[in-house]
């Protein structure tokens, strides 16, 4: 299975609200990583990954939080192959060398390094999403 496309964002989660419901009826799925410190953690997950369990999972009320203790800095190659398996794309927000998407209106516009800003509708973005090939 190919790595899921990543797009830098800095808007909250509900302004993607449109593109994760389009995306959902055309069968893609979408993650959503915050590379930011989680505080504070429920106290009995943070008691258990303080003592080396390889995870400390909770389940319950509809959500599952799990806490995986890690050993020097996160690699997102390893991230997105262990919570993103089958997503089409992962929104990112944070410090991430990935191009940036935010909304405009009813549509997108995709910002890479070096390249004009690309103004796109949502039947466009949901076209890139589909195809092996990196966004460009």
């Amino acid at each position: 299975m190919k790595a899921p496309h990543l797009l830098r964002v800095e808007d909250p989660p509900e302004s993607f609200s449109s593109l994760v419901e389009a995306a959902r009826a055309e069968g893609l799925r979408i993650g959503w990583l915050e590379l930011a410190e989680v505080s504070p953690l429920p106290e009995v997950l943070e008691s258990a990954a303080g003592l080396g369990v390889l995870r400390a999972v909770s389940v319950g009320g509809g959500r599952t939080v799990a806490v995986k203790p890690l050993r020097g800095a996160p690699v997102l190659k390893d991230v997105l192959r262990e919570h993103f398996l089958g997503c089409a794309l992962v929104l990112v927000r944070g410090e991430e060398a990935a191009p940036r998407l935010r909304p405009e209106g009813e549509g997108w516009v995709m910002e890479i390094p070096e390249q004009a800003a690309q103004p796109l509708t949502m039947e466009q973005l949901l076209g890139k999403l589909r195809s092996p090939l990196p966004l460009t």
